[in-house]
């Protein structure tokens, strides 16, 4: 059993950072790759950044050179440093995670997110 929990969202004026952590309750190793999803009102989920196993990234092209994915596997973490914050960005953000078994069935993972609010 998985358990994604996210923490360190709030209010920001722009032009300002927020760090978002998501801990992972269970076997981090087996999740991969893991990421941060956002939804803003009335749109659908976005992907923001994944990350794999080997520390591999990918960026939205819409947050590259801004936000930064990254993730510790023996704290059982993953992290995203958002820099330059633009009102644009506010939205509830998701940690998620995909497991794949040795069937190579793959099971998705999501937190219960965390409001992020930009003031412009």
């Amino acid at each position: 059993q998985v358990q994604l929990v996210e923490s360190g969202g709030g209010l920001v004026q722009a032009g300002g950072s927020l760090r978002l952590s998501c801990v992972v309750f269970g076997n981090i190793f087996s999740i991969n790759p893991m990421g941060w999803y956002r939804q803003a009102p009335g749109k659908q989920r976005e992907l923001v950044a994944t990350i794999t196993s080997n520390g591999s990234t990918n960026y939205a092209d819409s947050v590259k050179g801004r936000f930064t994915i990254s993730r510790d596997n023996a704290k059982n973490t993953v992290s995203l440093q958002m820099n330059s914050l633009k009102p644009e960005d506010a939205a509830v953000y998701y940690c998620s995670g995909v497991r794949t078994d040795w069937t190579g069935k793959e099971s998705h993972y999501w937190g219960q997110g965390t409001q992020v609010t930009v003031s412009s």
